[in-house]
């Protein structure tokens, strides 16, 4: 059998280009023509021996085959990313800040300490886990480095400059139950119970604009200052609460409207606390966008 030894740079325009939902795009943003991609694309193609991309309406979807690649090649350049980043950072010593909303806690945070300590075992990260106010406060306050927080109209984020601010995802909101539980019936003119966070709260607001434009009846049933809290009183049946789908525990389902309003689309923001990070900081910052990467290619 013919060996294959993919070229790090095709993968990478592979990738990009999925990611993005456009080659036109990935050619942008990797400073190539689109006759170059083409090309590239064209090579990967030959080398695999089948389509790995097919047209579908005005775009480009991967194949099955294509499919099982992208996980491979996701791999690849991470192992070359993360062999490249610790080779010229191996002598980094000192500390960075880091603050995520609850949502990214456990799934993200996670990945992203791993990979850095492994490429940056001198330095050290100082993790904050916090809700979004909170951690668009510290930012402001000059006491993170880096925050992943929910977009928000708050003033906290009006300070930072359009360079400080990157949008990273756009995501649904969902209405959330339980489970193995009822769907909420709004027949009887019984008012909607709600689990939500203490206020303010970005999505308590978006969950209560949404019901009283519809002219649906609601409850406060609960209310909590943590993640945690929220999830367990819904997955009691204590009643319904509005969220991502991201990092959502099996004991909760999405619900297909039943009767619903919409909910809006949110912003998921990179701050930075200087628009000009140091070494350590713009590390850390370029392995949030690479996890980030994976995980909006299916969780969020």
């Amino acid at each position: 059998m013919r060996r294959i030894t993919f070229d790090l740079d095709v993968l990478r325009t592979f990738v990009t280009g999925v990611d993005l939902g456009s080659f036109a795009r990935a050619a942008d943003r990797l400073g190539r023509s689109t006759s170059a991609v083409s090309a590239q694309l064209k090579k990967l193609e030959e080398q695999v021996g089948m389509p790995v991309l097919r047209k579908e309406g005005r775009g480009m979807v991967v194949t099955p085959a294509g499919e099982s690649l992208l996980g491979y090649a996701r791999r690849l350049l991470e192992l070359n990313d993360e062999a490249a980043t610790a080779v010229r950072g191996a002598e980094l010593a000192g500390s960075v800040r880091l603050g995520m909303q609850e949502d990214f806690g456990e799934h993200l945070l996670t990945e992203v300490l791993g990979r850095f300590a492994r490429v940056h075992p001198k330095l050290r990260i100082e993790a904050s886990v916090a809700r979004n106010a909170d951690l668009l406060a510290l930012l402001a306050g000059g006491r993170l480095d880096l925050a992943l927080a929910w977009d928000h109209a708050g003033t906290s984020l009006s300070q930072l400059q359009p360079r400080q601010t990157r949008e990273v995802a756009r995501v649904p909101l969902r209405w959330i139950v339980a489970r193995d539980g009822v769907a909420p019936s709004l027949a009887g003119g019984e008012p909607l119970p709600l689990v939500v966070f203490d206020s303010p709260c970005l999505m308590r607001s978006a969950a209560m604009e949404a019901l009283d434009r519809a002219g649906i009846a609601w409850r406060i049933a609960f209310t909590s200052p943590s993640l945690g809290g929220v999830w367990a009183a819904v997955a009691a049946g204590l009643g319904v609460t509005v969220r991502t789908g991201v990092a959502l525990p099996p004991s909760l389902r999405m619900l297909e409207q039943g009767g619903l309003p919409p909910l809006p689309v949110i912003g998921l923001h990179l701050h930075r606390g200087e628009a000009e990070l140091n070494v350590p900081a713009q590390r850390l910052h370029d392995i949030v966008l690479q996890a980030l990467a994976t995980h909006t290619a299916g969780d969020i």
